[in-house]
C-alpha cells in the first residue's frame, strides 16, 4: 500500500486531502510512524524524528495513530486479496505476498490480476496500491518499490538477471545499513559486483545470508508464499470475464476447474472426504452443495463424477452464471499450513 496510514487519514478528513501529513510524533514531538506523498517531497520520512521533519517541511500537519482503524482497514484488503488466491503471506499492516500461480481468477496473468485487486482497493476502499509481479518473492518485492505511488511493475524471467545486475546494494530486501556499508567496504555496490564472489566467500563474509545473497545475485529465490492461516479445505474457483449459460459451456468451465482444483488437491498431500461445489449467479445469489464419502478420496474419477452430479442436483439451468468453485474439506489433518510456488505479487 502507497503511504498507508497517511493515505487512510486522508480518505477519511478531508482536509488533510492534498497537504503534507505526518501519522504519529505526537504534534512535534517523538518519532513519525508515517507520511503522506505531500510530505515525503519535503524529505519527511517514517522513523524520522518530528522536530527533523518540521524543520524540513513547516507546514506539516500531524495526526495521532489510530492501528485499530488501520488493522481494520487492513482486514478489508486482505478480505480483497482472498477473492483471487488463498495463499497469502502478510508482511506487515499494509504489506503482503500473493502466489497466484493457482488464481481464483478465469484470465491466467500475474500482470492482469494484479490490476484487478488494485482496482478493487481504489473502488472499494478509496486507497493506492502499488504492485510488483515476479517469478520469485524477491523480484516481486523489488518491482513493488519501483514505481510507486500507483503503480504496477513486471519484472519477467528474461528480465531479472540484468534487473539485479544493476539494482544498488542498499535496495536489496534485508540488507540494511551496516551491511550495506559492509559490502562498499568489500566492493560491493550493485547487484552485478556480488557475482565475482564466491559462494563460500560470500559465507565467509556475511554468514548465513552469504548463501541467499549469492543465489540472489543469479536470480535465484526458492522461497515459498507461506499463508498465515491453518489449511481447512483445498479449492479452486473462477471468476468469469463474461457470464456464462450455456450447459456445454458450463461443463467446460467446470471441467478446467475440477482439472486446476485436482492438482492443487494432489500437491497438498491431505485427503479429504466433503467435496463440494460453489456457483454464484448474475444475481450474486450464491448455492453450494456438498457429498461426504465415507472415506478419503483419492480416485480422480471417483471425484469428478460426484462433482458433476451435484452440479446437476443444483438446478441452474437458465441462469447465466458468473463464478463457479470446486473444493474438499473434512481433511486428514488440519495441521498443514499453505504452500505457495513461484508466481508472486507483492503488494
Amino acid at each position: 500500500m502507497d503511504a498507508f496510514y497517511a493515505s487512510v487519514e486522508q480518505r477519511d478528513n478531508h482536509e488533510l486531502r492534498g497537504k503534507p501529513l505526518a501519522v504519529g510524533g505526537s504534534g512535534g514531538r517523538g518519532v513519525i510512524a508515517a507520511a503522506s506523498y505531500e510530505a515525503r517531497k519535503f524529505g519527511v520520512k517514517s522513523a524520522m524524528p518530528a522536530q527533523v521533519a518540521l524543520r524540513k517541511c513547516p507546514k506539516l500537519l500531524f495526526v495521532r495513530s489510530n492501528f485499530d482503524k488501520y488493522k481494520a482497514v487492513s482486514k478489508e484488503i486482505r478480505a480483497i486479496f482472498e477473492r483471487y488466491t488463498s495463499i497469502i503471506e502478510p508482511l506487515s499492516l499494509d504489506e503482503a505476498f500473493l502466489d497466484v500461480t493457482y488464481s481464483n481468477f478465469e484470465v491466467p496473468s500475474a500482470t492482469f490480476i494484479a490490476q484487478q485487486i488494485k482496482n478493487d482497493i481504489k473502488n472499494e476502499l478509496n486507497l493506492v496500491a502499488s504492485a510488483g509481479v515476479s517469478y520469485n518473492k524477491f523480484l516481486a518485492k523489488m518491482a513493488s518499490d519501483e514505481d510507486k505511488p500507483n503503480g504496477l511493475f513486471v519484472i519477467t524471467p528474461k528480465e531479472g538477471p540484468e534487473f539485479i545486475k544493476e539494482l544498488p546494494i542498499e535496495r536489496f530486501f534485508g540488507v540494511g545499513k551496516v551491511t550495506a556499508e559492509k559490502m562498499h567496504a568489500n566492493g560491493v555496490f550493485k547487484g552485478e559486483d556480488l557475482l565475482t564472489y564466491s559462494k563460500a566467500e560470500l559465507q565467509m563474509l556475511f554468514g548465513k545470508s552469504g548463501a541467499f545473497l549469492y543465489n540472489i545475485a543469479r536470480g535465484i529465490d526458492e522461497r515459498e508464499v507461506k499463508s498465515d492461516r491453518i489449511r481447512k479445505s483445498v479449492g479452486a474457483e473462477m471468476t468469469f470475464k463474461n457470464d456464462i449459460l450455456s450447459e456445454i459451456e458450463i461443463n467446460e468451465r467446470l471441467t478446467a476447474i475440477f482439472e486446476k482444483w485436482w492438482d492443487r488437491y494432489q500437491n497438498h498431500g491431505i485427503p479429504g472426504k466433503t467435496i463440494s461445489i460453489k456457483i454464484k449467479n448474475v444475481q450474486f445469489q450464491t448455492i453450494s452443495r456438498s457429498f461426504t464419502g465415507d472415506d478419503y478420496f483419492e480416485e480422480k474419477e471417483e471425484a469428478r463424477s460426484v462433482i458433476f452430479r451435484l452440479l446437476q442436483e443444483s438446478d441452474i439451468t437458465g441462469t447465466p452464471i458468473r463464478l463457479l468453485g470446486v473444493s474438499i474439506s473434512g481433511l486428514k489433518t488440519d495441521a498443514t499450513k499453505e504452500e505457495g510456488s513461484q508466481l508472486s505479487i507483492a503488494f
